[in-house]
């Protein structure tokens, strides 16, 4: 780990991958709980780092870090929201070729696995969610489209995302939800939050 201070009440951790940014994230949000962290405003995951915002003293929080056993991630750990999917999406059958499996199997193979929301960004909503497994990560589209609909679940890369609102985008669209995913009358106003474990449910199955 690594730890920068960004001007005077602000500390970034950066870290070597995800999974030590996932654990050590969910150890941050152990300690606050258990009122066991210096007070601070914000705690911010992104892939590869955590950004603490509102600290008093960031250097002595990144000394007290460091020192930190970190275990690693359990997968139990952490919310589980449910999201059911229509696979209808308009990239299934490129997606499927991609795969190496038919367009009706794209949907039993993404419900089959149980995602965890690393981070979220790109607009209010949106989590970035790993789990997938290597094999089936996909490229972003060549060309973006300028609009995607709001409910669309998108593959890119190692990620899956489901899009909050209408906005362009490149990913590969291979479904669609409608679950809300941000509602500000809703607390959280997110439905998916970084460390909460996300399960797709294919509907009419």
């Amino acid at each position: 780990m690594r730890a920068l201070e960004v001007g005077e009440a602000a500390l970034l951790l950066e870290f070597e991958d995800g999974e030590e940014t996932r654990a050590f994230h969910a150890e941050l949000l152990r300690r606050r709980a258990a009122g066991a962290l210096p007070p601070v405003r914000e705690i911010v995951p992104a892939a590869r780092t955590v950004l603490l915002d509102g600290v008093a003293d960031p250097g002595r929080l990144a000394v007290e870090a460091a020192r930190w056993e970190v275990p690693p991630l359990d997968p139990r750990e952490g919310p589980v929201v449910e999201v059911p999917v229509r696979y209808d999406g308009p990239d299934l059958a490129e997606v499927a070729a991609l795969w190496g499996v038919a367009p009706g199997e794209v949907g039993r193979v993404h419900a089959g696995v149980e995602y965890r929301v690393a981070f979220c960004g790109f607009a209010p909503g949106f989590g970035y969610l790993t789990g997938l497994p290597e094999r089936y990560a996909v490229p972003r589209r060549a060309t973006p489209r300028t609009a995607v609909p709001a409910g669309s679940v998108a593959l890119a890369g190692p990620y899956t995302g489901v899009y909050p609102r209408a906005s362009p985008g490149g990913w590969q669209l291979i479904g669609t939800t409608d679950a809300v995913l941000w509602d500000t009358a809703r607390e959280p106003a997110a439905l998916l939050t970084p460390g909460s474990r996300v399960r797709f449910t294919e509907e009419g199955v």
